[in-house]
């Protein structure tokens, strides 16, 4: 569908999609955060990378001015933060990582893939009480994802060979 290709092959592991925006698309979740910036990382998963930069952009924004207001808007097609000094949107499918840190949890922060190039940052927000409810609204958003897309695009059925 995405090229407009047409030729024969299997059925059973095709499924017709519509173009038609799904009741599903429409929820979002919004939270009112504070962007406290962004931070290249060098893999694109672990915990321990992402407590190593929300120190570091923590540290970064200490010098700095307070950091801006911001919404940020949890939905299936992806994050966006969106303010008056700050307009940022991540893709569900370039975030491979996400949480909030383990001994402060009004930080939150998700890995993100550069869409072009093969490199990772992390963006870092904080919330003024705990940001759990967040990071269940992006969970959610991933499992919606994967049983709209990469379920039906990469199944994980066992094929067995006659």
């Amino acid at each position: 569908m995405r090229t407009g290709s047409t030729g024969i092959f299997p059925t059973y592991y095709a499924v017709r999609v519509s173009k038609e925006p799904t009741p599903t698309d429409a929820w979002m979740d919004q939270f009112p955060v504070r962007f406290l910036g962004s931070v290249q990382v060098p893999v694109h998963q672990g915990n321990h990378v992402l407590c190593a930069a929300m120190q570091k952009v923590h540290c970064r924004q200490i010098s700095m001015q307070p950091p801006p207001a911001c919404v940020l808007e949890v939905s299936v097609s992806g994050l966006k933060i969106s303010g008056d000094q700050c307009s940022h949107f991540f893709q569900l499918k370039n975030i491979s990582f996400c949480g909030c840190h383990p001994k402060h949890n009004k930080y939150f922060g998700f890995i993100s893939k550069h869409p072009d190039q093969q490199r990772f940052a992390c963006h870092v927000v904080t919330t003024d009480e705990t940001s759990l409810p967040l990071a269940e609204s992006v969970g959610r958003a991933f499992q919606q994802y994967y049983a709209e897309h990469i379920g039906y695009s990469c199944p994980t059925e066992d094929i067995f060979i006659d």
